[in-house]
C-alpha cells in the first residue's frame, strides 16, 4: 500500500533542500576509456516546465527546492553541483538489427548519483541493493558522441519522457523515472524549428546492453571484465559466489527483461526503439522516444512511425527483446567461457516470459487459479478484439463490471438501469462473438467461485483507468509551447494514480477523439 507521495506507507524520508544534496559519481571509478569528461552547455534563459515531488523525494530532495532559483541553473546544466563528477559515457549498439557501432550518450551527461530515500521497488528497480540513484541531464549539449546531432532534446519529446517515465512508474512497471524538464526559447532544427529542454532522468544506472556490446565488438575483453565486475558488485552482489558468475549474471538480467516486456505488453505499452543500447542491464525501461500505449487494439500495431517494417510492433516486443538478450549473450560470451552456457542463461526468457504473461492475463481476467483452458480463453477473447479493434484499457476496466449473473450492479457507477453487459457489449462490432466468449467466461468465474465484488476489486488494481494516450500527452505539449504549462503537472497528477477513480478526470479516461488518429510519432520524437 502507498502513501499519496507515492512511496510505500511505512516509509517516510528524510528530505534535503537542494543546497544540502551531495554528489557522488562511482561511474567514474572506471577507467578513463568508459566515459568522457565534460560540461554541459549552457542553455539561454532557461525555465521549469514541469517537476515530479515524487521523483524528487526518492532522491531525497525536498520539492520545495523547485522554487529555488539555482534548480532551474543545475538542472539545466548551466550550474554544477558540489562534487559534481559529470561524464558521457560510451557504448555501441544493434538499431533496428543492425550493428550500428560506436554510439554513446550523445546529448546525456551523468552528474551523479546520490542515495536513495526509498526501498528499490518504489524507485522502480525492484531488488537493487545499491542504494543510489544517478542523475542525468538529456538534451544538456554535445559530446564526443553525439555523431551528427547538436546534443540538445526538444521540449515536445522532453515532456513526453517526462509523463511517461512517472506514469509507468505509477502503473508499477521498472522505469527509469523523470526529476523535471527545464525549457529554453533557443530553437533547434528537427523536421521543423523546435524549442529546447532538458529533461533529468533518475535510475541506479544507466549501463545498457551495448556498453557491453562496446568492449566485445572492439576485442577488449579486460574492459568488458571490469564493466560485469562492476554491474555485479553494485547491483547483483548476490551473483558473485555463483560459480559461474558472467552467466548468473545474464541469465538474472534475461529474465528480468522477459518479466519486464511481459508488464508491458499487459497494459498495451509498446516500445518503439527496442534497440540494443536501450536496453538497461536492470530491467527497468529505458529511453521513451517513440512509445504509445494501445487504444484500438490490434496486435501489428507500429506506434514508431520510423518502423517502417514493424520491427518494434506489439506483438514482436517479447520476439525483439530475446534477441537483444542473445545480442547481451554474445557480448558476455568471452566470460561466460562456453557458448553452450550462454544458450543455458538464455534459456530462461521463455519460460519466464510465458509464466508471467499467462499470470498478469489471469490477473486481468480477475482469475484467482490456473486452468489449462486459461489460455484458449485469452486468445479468444483478444481475437474479438483485433477484430472489432476494441479500445485495450477501456475494455478492461469495465470488465470488472461484468457480474457472473449477468444482471444489473447497483453498486457499480455509470450501469443505470442497464444489465451488467451492456457497456462492455457496446465496445464491439460483433456482440455475439462477445456473448459467447462471455458465456466461457462466466462458466471459468463459476467454476473456481468467484465473488463479483471480490473480483471487481482485484481486477481494478492492475486494470489501469488512466494511461498515457498520445492525444493526451499532444494536448499538454501544444499547451507547453504557448507556455501554459499547468496541463503537463495536471496530467501527471491523473497518471500517478492510474488505478484509481478519480471522479474530477473522468474525462482522461475517455475513448480518443477522432482527430487523435492523425498523431505519428517517430524517432525524432
Amino acid at each position: 500500500m502507498n502513501s499519496p507521495n507515492g512511496l510505500p506507507a511505512a516509509f517516510t524520508p528524510s528530505l534535503r533542500r537542494l543546497n544540502e544534496l551531495s554528489l557522488a559519481n562511482s561511474f567514474a571509478s572506471l577507467p578513463p576509456a568508459f566515459y568522457t569528461r565534460l560540461q554541459s552547455t549552457p542553455l539561454p534563459s532557461p525555465y521549469l516546465v514541469c517537476a515530479s515531488a515524487d521523483a524528487a523525494k526518492l532522491a531525497g530532495l525536498d520539492p520545495a527546492s523547485f522554487d529555488d532559483p539555482q534548480f532551474v541553473e543545475i538542472f539545466s546544466g548551466n550550474a554544477q553541483m558540489p562534487a559534481s563528477l559529470p561524464l558521457s559515457a560510451v557504448y555501441s549498439g544493434h538499431q533496428f538489427g543492425v550493428w550500428a557501432g560506436q554510439l554513446g550518450d550523445g546529448r546525456a551527461i551523468l552528474l551523479g548519483e546520490v542515495p536513495a530515500t526509498a526501498p528499490a521497488e518504489a524507485v522502480g528497480a525492484p531488488g537493487d541493493p545499491s542504494g543510489v540513484i544517478e542523475l542525468q541531464l538529456k538534451g544538456a549539449g554535445k559530446t564526443p558522441y553525439s555523431r551528427m546531432g547538436d546534443g540538445r532534446a526538444v521540449l515536445r519529446s522532453s515532456i513526453r519522457e517526462f509523463l511517461c517515465s512517472e506514469a509507468m512508474a505509477g502503473l508499477g512497471i521498472p522505469t527509469t523515472r523523470a526529476l523535471c524538464v527545464i525549457g529554453s526559447d533557443l530553437r533547434v532544427m528537427r523536421e521543423l524549428p523546435e524549442s529546447t529542454a532538458v529533461v533529468t532522468r533518475m535510475a541506479p544506472s544507466f549501463v545498457r546492453f551495448g556498453s557491453f556490446e562496446h568492449w566485445f565488438y572492439n576485442d577488449r575483453k579486460t574492459e568488458l571484465m571490469t564493466l560485469a565486475d562492476f554491474i555485479i558488485a553494485r547491483h547483483y552482489p548476490w551473483l558473485q559466489d555463483e560459480a559461474n558468475r558472467y552467466q548468473a549474471l545474464l541469465r538474472e538480467v534475461t529474465r528480468r527483461s522477459a518479466e519486464l516486456v511481459a508488464q508491458w505488453q499487459s497494459v498495451g505499452f509498446m516500445h518503439g526503439v527496442l534497440n540494443t543500447d536501450n536496453m538497461s542491464i536492470l530491467g527497468q525501461t529505458l529511453d521513451y522516444g517513440p512509445y504509445g500505449f494501445m487504444e484500438a487494439y490490434d496486435p501489428a500495431h507500429i506506434c514508431n512511425h520510423t518502423d517502417a517494417q514493424g520491427r518494434y510492433s506489439y506483438r514482436m516486443q517479447p520476439r525483439i527483446v530475446e534477441w537483444n538478450c542473445y545480442a547481451l549473450g554474445q557480448a558476455l560470451l568471452p566470460l561466460v567461457g562456453d557458448v553452450d552456457d550462454v544458450y543455458e542463461a538464455l534459456a530462461v526468457f521463455k519460460t519466464t516470459h510465458i509464466d508471467k504473461m499467462a499470470a498478469l492475463w489471469r490477473a486481468k481476467l480477475g482469475l484467482a487459479t490456473h486452468q489449462d483452458s486459461d489460455t484458449a480463453l485469452v486468445e479468444q477473447l483478444l481475437n474479438i478484439m483485433a477484430a472489432g479493434r476494441v479500445d485495450f484499457p477501456v475494455f478492461f476496466r469495465q470488465l470488472s463490471q461484468m457480474t457472473i449473473g449477468g444482471e444489473r450492479d447497483p453498486a457499480i457507477p455509470g450501469t443505470g438501469g442497464a444489465r451488467g453487459d451492456e457497456a462492455l457489449r457496446d465496445l464491439f462490432i460483433d456482440r455475439a462473438a462477445f456473448d459467447a466468449w462471455s458465456v466461457e467466461y462466466r462458466q471459468r468465474l463459476r467454476a473456481e467461485g468467484s465473488v463479483d465484488v471480490e473480483r471487481r476489486q482485484a481486477m481494478n488494481r492492475v486494470n489501469p483507468k488512466y494511461v498515457l494516450r498520445n492525444y493526451l500527452a499532444q494536448v499538454a505539449i501544444d499547451k507547453a509551447q504557448q507556455k501554459d504549462f499547468s496541463e503537463v503537472q495536471r496530467l501527471l497528477h491523473v497518471l500517478q494514480r492510474p488505478f484509481d477513480e478519480q471522479p474530477d478526470n473522468e474525462n482522461y479516461a475517455a475513448l480518443p477523439p477522432d482527430w487523435a488518429a492523425g498523431i505519428e510519432v517517430s524517432c525524432s520524437s
